[in-house]
């Protein structure tokens, strides 16, 4: 049993399960570790059938023990949980109008008492494990920022009471932005690593999944559609993303034969479901942009141009550094390297973008096409520097030796 992804891949469901019968977060994520320490070598011995029943049994114990120790009971006092082989009965409440714990904890740490720039963040770190360090990452700022925030949402969660309940319907309209930001960034941490190696490798799957729950909750909602499609349109290309030796391939140059049509089918009919409810958001518009790149299995070419035009009006959606530089690629493609990298530099702030590996990558890339070899050398070491995961580090590796 590989102990590590067994216990990233029981975490979603065990903390969220933790914290909605506790309604404490601290003690849930503290629960959940000494769980898991105590899993480690006991796994090793003898593994689990089901490791997320374990962990689930065991950080509850270890819950109550601390709330005995500190001599605090909550009003009310769950049940025991359940003996094996149903911890699902613990886990989910099927009676619920979300049946999973885990959506209920998001829309939980969506509360509109939460800062809106923080609720994504604390629900990543809360529901689906994210480091701090990842999580100052994604969010284009300093760990001590990031864990200053987090610490500050939770206390607020503590101090103001928030219900550790299912909002009723009505409740759903003021949440659902952070809901979605806080899954779309969620995958795009597991889409920036294409061979699936990293902490994040579970939220593809698990992305795939809430997204298709939510629209069944929530089925004339343009956003919910179009986050949806996104990521079926994404999960579409897995299993052409990769080259033989491990190394990560980039759109263009992948086999198309190897792209799932049943997602893409999936990601087809959601889309076009958004499309008839007339109101256009940005996943909508990023969706369609990777709709785009697959339309190259029926035609043998990608769009570009049409493609910028869609970044175009992303940008009104969303004018940030990750539009821009990605806007800059897709020019890049459309009307050559140098009128990429012209976009590419005036992009706002660019000066803090350095330490950003989707920067660094582009711009190397833009530069080896337009010959700047010298330029391209020291972009794509400074993407290396940054620690990119196995595939991309293996394209990143062979780039820059072909400059060579």
């Amino acid at each position: 049993m590989d102990i590590g992804r067994a216990i990233s891949a029981a975490r979603p469901k065990v903390v969220a399960a933790l914290a909605a019968r506790l309604r404490d977060l601290d003690l849930a994520e503290e629960a959940f570790a000494e769980a898991c320490a105590a899993a480690v070598p006991a796994w090793r011995d003898l593994p689990p059938r089901d490791p997320a029943a374990w962990l689930w049994r065991a950080a509850w114990r270890r819950a109550l023990d601390a709330k005995r120790r500190a001599a605090v009971r909550q009003r009310l006092t769950p049940d025991d949980p359940a003996s094996p082989p149903t911890p699902e009965d613990e886990l989910i409440a099927t009676d619920d109008p979300f049946p999973d714990e885990r959506l209920r904890l998001i829309f939980v740490c969506c509360h509109p008492a939460i800062a809106a720039d923080t609720r994504a963040a604390l629900t990543l770190k809360l529901v689906c494990g994210l480091s701090t360090d990842r999580l100052a990452r994604a969010f284009l700022m300093s760990e001590p920022a990031m864990l200053q925030r987090i610490t500050r949402a939770k206390r607020k969660i503590r101090d103001a009471g928030v219900p550790f309940e299912v909002p009723g319907r009505e409740a759903w309209p003021e949440r659902l932005e952070a809901v979605l930001a806080t899954l779309e960034i969620a995958y795009t941490q597991a889409y920036e690593d294409a061979a699936l190696a990293a902490e994040a490798a579970p939220f593809a799957q698990e992305v795939l999944r809430l997204s298709g729950l939510l629209v069944e909750l929530i089925p004339r909602e343009g956003e919910v559609l179009g986050l949806a499609a996104l990521v079926r349109f994404a999960e579409a290309r897995r299993p052409a993303r990769l080259d033989g030796a491990g190394a990560m391939v980039p759109p263009p140059e992948q086999d198309m034969g190897l792209w799932r049509g049943d997602l893409i089918a999936q990601g087809a009919r959601l889309l076009d479901a958004a499309a008839a409810l007339g109101s256009t958001g940005p996943r909508q518009l990023m969706a369609a942009i990777h709709g785009l790149h697959l339309s190259r299995r029926d035609t043998g070419v990608t769009p570009w141009a049409a493609i910028v035009g869609l970044y175009d009006a992303l940008t009104l959606f969303r004018p940030d550094a990750v539009t821009a530089v990605n806007r800059a690629v897709a020019i890049g493609e459309a009307s050559g390297a140098t009128a990429g990298l012209s976009e590419l530099e005036a992009v706002p702030g660019v000066a803090r973008l350095t330490n950003w590996l989707p920067f660094q990558a582009a711009r190397a890339g833009l530069c080896d096409r337009a010959g700047l070899s010298d330029d391209a050398a020291g972009a794509y070491r400074a993407a290396l520097a940054l620690k990119p995961p196995p595939a991309e580090r293996l394209y990143l590796e062979r780039r820059l030796a072909g400059l060579g």
